[in-house]
C-alpha cells in the first residue's frame, strides 16, 4: 500500500495481518494469558504471591520469562531485544526500547538508569528500526523530591544539588538523542510532579527542537486540564521558535488520582466521564493535525476509534501515511490489530518494548496487567481477536 493510498481499506478487524508473525503456539500462549487478566481476583492474588515467591527464591522465573514476560516484554537487555525488534520490523513496525525497571531511589541507581538510556540512544544510532527513546523523570531523579519542586517549597542547598543532577541526566540523555538526530519520549507521571516534569520537558524541546521535534513531552488526556496544557505550550513553542513534541495518552493513574485527592480533599485532576477523555483525546488529535508542520504529534493509544480518526484525517488533509511528524503507537503485546494493519498501510507505527531483568520488571508487567483488567473491553478486545484468528486458521486447515 503506498504511502498516500485512502484510509478507507484499512480494517482493525484483520487478523490475519495482526497475528501474521504469531505462530499457533505464541497465539495459544496469548489466548491464555489474556484469559487470565481478565480474571480481576486472579490477578490480586497472583500479584502479592508472584512478589513472594521472587523475593525468597521460588524458581518461577522461568514460568514468568515464557508466559507474561514473553508476552510485553522484549528480553533482558539490548541485546537480547534484536530478535523481537526484527521480528516487528517484519510488519514495518518499529521500536521505542523502554528500559522498565522501577522502583530503586539511590543516586547509583539513577545514574545506572541514565547510562542505560544511553546505551538504548547508541543501539539506535546503529538499528533503524528503533523511531524512539524514551525515559521517566523518577528513573533519573528521586519522586519525592519532583514533589516538593512541585509544591514550590524552599530546598536544601542539598537538595538543589540533587535537582541539578536530575536535570543534568536529563539533558545528557536529549542532548544525546539530539546528536543521534533520534526522538526521545519524556513519560509522564502523577500530577502532583507532573508540573516540574512539564517545566523540564518545555526546556529541553526549547533547546533541542530548532530544527524539528526531537524531545517529546507526554499529554494525560484523562486529565480535565491536558488539552489546554498542549495549547499553551503549542502558542509558546510559536512564540520561542521552536517544534513542539506531543505524545498524547489517556493515561494509567486514574484510581490513584482520584484516591489522592478525595483523601486530601482537592478536585480530582480526572476527567468526569470516558466520553469527556475521549473527545478531549479527539480534539488534541484535530488540533494536532491543524499544525501538524510545527507539531511532531505521537498518538499513544489502543482505542480504534481515535486511531481512525487519525488515520481518516491524514488522508483528509493530503498528509503523506509516512510523514516524519505523526506516529502511531501501542505497548507491546497488545492492540496488534492496530499497530500492524496500520503499518502494513504504510503509517509510522512504533511499539513501546518493555526491557530488564524479569525480577526488575516486575511492577511494570502486573501494573500491565491491572490495567488490562480495569481497563473497560481492552482484554475482551484482545481475546475476541485471538479467537477470531483461531477460527481462520482452522478453517484453512480443514
Amino acid at each position: 500500500m503506498t504511502a498516500t493510498e485512502s484510509s478507507s481499506t484499512l480494517n482493525f478487524d484483520n487478523t490475519e495481518i495482526a497475528f501474521r508473525n504469531k505462530s499457533d503456539k505464541d497465539l495459544e500462549r496469548a489466548y491464555w494469558l489474556f484469559k487470565m487478566v481478565a480474571s480481576n481476583a486472579l490477578i490480586k492474588i497472583g500479584t502479592p504471591i508472584t512478589n513472594f515467591s521472587l523475593n525468597i527464591g521460588l524458581p518461577i522465573q522461568g514460568i514468568i520469562r515464557n508466559t507474561i514476560y514473553k508476552q510485553f516484554c522484549g528480553g533482558e537487555t539490548i541485546q537480547g531485544c534484536t530478535k523481537a525488534i526484527e521480528e516487528l520490523g517484519k510488519g514495518n513496525v518499529t521500536t521505542i526500547l523502554d528500559y522498565s525497571v522501577e522502583g530503586e531511589e539511590s543516586e547509583e541507581s539513577f545514574d545506572a538508569c541514565c547510562n542505560e538510556v544511553l546505551s538504548t540512544v547508541a543501539f539506535a544510532r546503529t538499528n533503524k528500526l528503533i523511531s524512539f527513546c524514551v525515559f521517566k523523570p523518577t528513573g533519573v531523579g528521586r519522586f519525592d523530591l519532583l514533589a516538593k519542586v512541585d509544591a514550590k517549597q524552599e530546598l536544601t542547598a542539598e537538595e538543589k544539588q540533587e535537582f541539578a543532577r536530575l536535570m543534568d541526566r536529563c539533558d545528557r540523555i536529549c542532548k544525546a538523542c539530539y546528536d543521534a538526530d533520534i526522538r526521545v519520549l519524556i513519560d509522564a507521571e502523577h500530577s502532583w510532579i507532573q508540573d516540574t516534569i512539564d517545566d523540564i520537558a518545555r526546556e529541553m524541546m526549547e533547546k533541542y527542537n530548532k530544527q524539528k521535534p526531537i524531545v517529546y513531552n507526554t499529554y494525560q488526556l484523562y486529565r480535565h486540564d491536558k488539552l489546554a496544557s498542549l495549547k499553551a505550550d503549542f502558542a509558546y513553542a510559536e512564540v520561542q521558535n521552536f517544534f513542539l513534541g506531543a505524545k498524547i495518552v489517556r493515561g494509567a493513574y486514574m484510581e490513584i488520582e482520584r484516591e489522592r485527592a478525595a483523601e486530601k480533599g482537592y478536585p480530582s485532576p480526572i476527567q468526569p466521564t470516558k466520553q469527556s477523555s475521549d473527545t478531549d483525546y479527539n480534539n488534541a488529535i484535530m488540533f494536532c493535525m491543524d499544525n501538524v508542520e510545527r507539531i511532531g504529534l505521537m498518538a499513544g493509544t489502543h482505542n480504534d476509534a481515535s486511531s481512525m480518526l487519525l488515520a481518516s484525517e491524514m488522508d483528509k488533509r493530503n498528509i503523506p501515511h509516512n510523514h516524519p511528524h505523526v506516529f502511531f503507537a501501542q505497548l507491546l503485546g497488545m492492540s496488534d490489530n492496530l499497530s500492524f494493519n496500520l503499518g502494513a498501510a504504510n503509517y509510522n507505527v512504533a511499539k513501546y518494548m518493555p526491557y530488564g531483568p524479569v525480577k526488575s520488571v516486575m511492577p511494570y508487567l502486573f501494573r500491565r496487567a491491572q490495567e488490562n483488567s480495569s481497563a473497560a473491553g481492552q482484554t475482551g478486545r484482545e481475546l475476541s481477536l485471538i479467537i477470531k484468528e483461531k477460527k481462520r486458521r482452522k478453517s484453512l486447515k480443514k
